[in-house]
């Protein structure tokens, strides 16, 4: 099962979720993996093993969580009876697969969550040979999109929390040390300040900044240098936090650094300002990236301006040159724009946003600026 504590969410919630992506899937029925999908709709995520463990939701008849009688106890906390979900468990020498099959009756089409291991996506096809497999992703992305008052209540909580984090990186970032050793003193500032793990821990320093993804190294951080600091992480209840500030150690050695950071500031205030219910996601894009083209860095901003969040860290709606999705109340997502000037230095400014009914709520509250540290 899952290392993280559960924390189950109200059952009445649960039940209108589950009701909600039976008529989303219009007739096709539903095989939900373990990983945040499942989370969402029973309240615990469950583990992928080679032992099957799925949630059935077919077009008629009531749901049924199929799992190892080994796995069963992790589910305890779970409201299943409440929920009308009935338990299938089962054990090694039966077939799994043919009480998905049962359950699911003869559908002409099956959507399987996306990331489904093909060890389990294949042996559901032997099972059910004549239906149709696609993607449930598109299903459920369109009820996970739009979060509720209590999912906003946790990501307004996971903002709080990383934004302590932000306000502690001066303690642990200073020249002499390496990326490695101020991110193992990150990591363990989240975890104390409420989250459960700290997933993810960028400090980019130098030339390291200007990847993006990069991670830790052994470099030694230096006098000078421009240090990019990108972290996150889930709170118990799942709900994930990620927010990026870019510091200096001291006056930054590069002579372009403040007037290229104001361009990098001025873009990412300009996409916030864009966000609002009507308009679409590639529109926020556009309004970053304008700026930064106008000012002759178009090619030093090599990636989407923003992901969705929730129980992933990355989910939708991206906020993407091409996706044209009408943004709504409830939408979550980042606004992180970033400029990579390869071999030398890089910054990115980041911040999770909600979209209200009349506009926008940043929920992180640190200051944009280059944050100099001494």
């Amino acid at each position: 099962m899952s290392r993280r504590s559960v924390q189950v969410v109200d059952a009445g919630v649960l039940r209108g979720r589950l009701e909600r992506a039976r008529k989303a899937a219009g007739g096709t029925g539903l095989v939900i993996a373990p990983g945040s999908d499942l989370r969402y709709l029973l309240g615990q995520a469950g583990g992928s093993f080679e032992r099957l463990t799925t949630l059935v939701i077919p077009a008629d008849g009531a749901p049924a969580l199929v799992v190892p009688k080994i796995e069963a106890p992790g589910f305890a906390g779970v409201p299943l009876a409440e929920l009308g979900v009935e338990v299938l468990t089962w054990v090694d020498g039966e077939n799994p697969y043919a009480a998905v099959a049962a359950r699911l009756g003869k559908p002409d089409r099956v959507a399987v969550s996306d990331f489904t291991p093909a060890l389990h996506v294949l042996a559901l096809r032997d099972a059910l040979p004549s239906a149709e497999q696609v993607l449930a992703g598109p299903i459920v992305r369109e009820l996970r999109m739009r979060k509720d008052a209590a999912e906003i209540a946790e990501l307004r909580a996971a903002g709080a929390a990383i934004d302590r984090v932000h306000a502690r990186v001066g303690e642990f970032l200073r020249a002499g040390r390496t990326e490695a050793e101020v991110g193992a003193d990150i990591a363990a500032a989240i975890v104390e300040e409420g989250h459960e793990v700290a997933d993810f821990v960028i400090v980019g320093s130098g030339p390291n900044g200007a990847s993006p993804h990069h991670a830790v190294s052994v470099r030694v951080i230096e006098e000078g240098d421009v240090v990019v600091v990108d972290i996150g992480g889930p709170l118990p209840s799942g709900y994930n936090s990620d927010s990026t500030r870019t510091y200096s150690v001291g006056t930054p050695r590069d002579a372009d650094v403040a007037a290229t950071y104001a361009v990098l500031q001025e873009a990412q205030q300009a996409a916030v300002d864009a966000v609002r219910p009507g308009v679409t996601a590639e529109s926020i894009d556009a309004a970053a990236r304008s700026v930064i083209t106008a000012a002759g860095f178009g090619e030093l901003f090599i990636h989407r301006t923003g992901h969705g969040i929730g129980l992933d860290v990355h989910e939708d709606p991206y906020i993407v040159s091409g996706n044209e999705l009408i943004l709504e109340p409830g939408m979550a997502f980042s606004v992180e724009p970033g400029l990579y000037q390869p071999g030398r230095w890089g910054a990115r400014i980041e911040d999770i946003v909600i979209v209200t009914e009349t506009g926008v709520e940043p929920l992180n509250r640190r200051p944009h600026d280059l944050v100099p540290l001494v």
